[in-house]
């Protein structure tokens, strides 16, 4: 499955949009890796556990997304756009969120 930022495909040409799909993780972050990014913000540096979580969050979002553009029979994902948000009352919550346009190619 081609997934692309751009609104084509270089060397193919779309024969047919078949329309707009997405994917959507909402991911908690545990108490553990809230401690340790306490820490670096108070220190300074890198929070590897919530790198890591976003990471994953995001590979998840993009999978589903292709999931869903197989399902209708296409081959691209063109103008992928990918969106963060921090949800809940201690904003203890990711969500990743992405879009496209599911199209077959020639």
């Amino acid at each position: 499955m081609i997934m692309t930022t751009t609104n084509s495909v270089e060397g193919r040409t779309i024969a047919e949009y078949k329309g707009i799909v997405f994917g959507e993780v909402i991911s908690g972050i545990n108490f553990i890796k809230d401690i340790g990014a306490s820490f670096r913000n108070f220190f300074g540096g890198r929070s590897q556990g919530y790198e890591e979580e976003l990471l994953a969050a995001r590979a998840q979002s993009l999978q589903e997304m292709e999931d869903r553009a197989l399902a209708m029979g296409c081959d691209a994902v063109v103008g992928v756009k990918m969106d963060y948000e921090v949800l809940g009352a201690d904003n203890g919550m990711i969500m990743v969120t992405c879009s496209g346009t599911a199209v077959k190619l020639r």
